[in-house]
């Protein structure tokens, strides 16, 4: 067997299988890097695929093992990452196989088909066998040629800097095969644009403004711009606001003008109670405007099984991002498994229904030990964003609690901050903080101060 690590990932339904297999090898001497999952709990299994081959393509481990149900399915995910050869194997001869004519680096088990007993004897088989006969590797070699000029790293693997120099030059190294993106860290256009396209749709601060602010992973020391005429970022917020209309008089007239007001100024969603989510898509039709609504509004102690069915009524009615309250009460007594499952369910929910999930955890009742608790057992949930406030408590978002949520969640969720962000001002301390994503019933007001259509300092009641 080689001498370096074997990376071993797998789905909570090959969860048991895994710990097998690493206990397995373990025994036997040989390294280990277990990238997930760690629990039964419900999964994705891309996600761990895409970890174990990644191991692989970067060097960190010499072979991988992944398991899911059947194996199908984290094979097809492993292969899309360069310098992977990923095969599936339900015996020891197509294991030989795999590894004597493909030169596979990577093997997935399927834990639904195969005895733990046979699937660890296939496990030792694939390590310990060898592609050696020149036609095998004249064909390998074949395939490995399909990789040339992919990029061997995703931009999710860059960690993040000490300073901003070391910053551009991580970017240099991962984007060394874009000379535009260079470019538009470098240009002297006047135009806007980069130095080298003209009225070009690409990854750059000026059109793609969510796409570096993805890469920069939500550093609020460093910005990313061109000389003289690349914007700065962002110099307009629409795409961070969700327009929220969540009174409990809100009529259908009012309804209507926000989902006009939302198409008009490009907002990222509308925010709307659960009642108004039919009336909200229809008129949005054709927009790249999303529908939000609340789950568990405004107090969180809704029972979780309400909070999922709640949640699924919503999807139907066609809303694609879900705003949920965390339980309040449980955080506050310590209870953090009932916190947990709580967003769980929910999470479970929404991502069946290609939804974005917001776990709302009203900072102005928590102590900062708690807000903490509350990030982590969202990030642990695997929701999209954390989010301080239902706008109905005693106080709203504060940069401070912006800053320390982003931190919680290590800058791999979103941070939506909602409550009390009446301004352009306000915005934008907010997203120097960290927020990726602003809910206010001002959002017509933040944008007019934004572009300089209005006067900072005027009146507004910001959610």
């Amino acid at each position: 067997m080689g001498s370096g690590p074997v990376a071993l990932g797998s789905d909570h339904g090959g969860f048991a299988l895994k710990e097998a297999i690493s206990a397995h090898l373990r025994q036997k001497g040989v390294p280990v890097l277990d990238v997930g999952t760690y629990s039964t709990e419900t999964c994705d299994y891309p996600e761990f695929a895409r970890k174990a081959a990644e191991a692989v393509s970067s060097g960190q481990a010499w072979r991988a093992v992944v398991v899911d149900g059947a194996g199908i399915g984290s094979c097809m995910v492993a292969n899309k990452v360069p310098g992977v050869r990923a095969g599936m194997a339900f015996n020891q001869a197509t294991a030989t196989n795999a590894r004597e004519h493909n030169d596979a680096n990577l093997l997935t088990l399927g834990a639904g088909y195969l005895q733990p007993a046979e699937a660890l004897g296939i496990v030792d088989t694939f390590l310990s066998a060898q592609c050696t006969v020149p036609r095998h590797k004249r064909r390998v070699a074949m395939i490995d040629a399909l990789d040339e000029g992919r990029p061997r790293r995703s931009l999710k693997m860059v960690a993040a800097p000490d300073n901003k120099q070391q910053l551009i030059q991580q970017i240099t190294r991962v984007l060394s095969g874009s000379p535009h993106f260079l470019n538009v860290l470098n240009s002297g256009s006047q135009s806007g644009g980069c130095g080298t396209c003209q009225n070009c749709d690409h990854q750059c601060p000026t059109s793609a403004p969510d796409a570096v602010r993805s890469l920069l992973k939500g550093r609020t020391d460093a910005r990313v711009s061109g000389r003289l005429g690349v914007r700065d970022i962002p110099q307009d917020l629409a795409k961070y606001i969700d327009h929220t209309l969540l009174k409990a008089d809100a009529t259908y007239a009012e309804i209507d003008q926000l989902c006009d007001e939302a198409r008009k100024y490009g907002f990222a969603s509308v925010c709307v109670n659960p009642f108004h989510v039919r009336r909200c898509k229809t008129a949005l039709r054709g927009t790249d405007v999303k529908t939000c609504t609340v789950i568990g509004f405004p107090l969180g102690a809704t029972p979780k099984e309400v909070k999922a069915l709640e949640a699924r009524q919503a999807l139907r009615d066609g809303a694609t991002e879900l705003d949920m309250v965390v339980n309040i009460g449980a955080l506050k007594s310590g209870d953090l498994q009932t916190v947990y499952e709580d967003i769980r369910l929910v999470r479970e929910a929404a991502h069946e229904g290609g939804a974005l999930l917001k776990v709302i955890i009203e900072t102005a009742l928590l102590t900062d030990a708690e807000k903490v608790a509350a990030c982590e057992q969202s990030k642990r949930a695997r929701a999209d964003f954390v989010k301080t406030s239902t706008g109905f408590s005693t106080a709203g978002a504060t940069s401070e609690d912006v800053a320390l949520m982003a931190r919680a969640v290590d800058h791999r969720l979103g941070v939506k901050a909602s409550g009390g962000v009446r301004s352009a001002e306000d915005a934008q301390k907010m997203i120097a903080a960290g927020a990726t994503r602003i809910g206010a019933s001002v959002g017509i007001k933040i944008v007019q101060e934004a572009r300089g259509e209005l006067k900072p300092g005027s009146a507004g009641a910001g959610y």
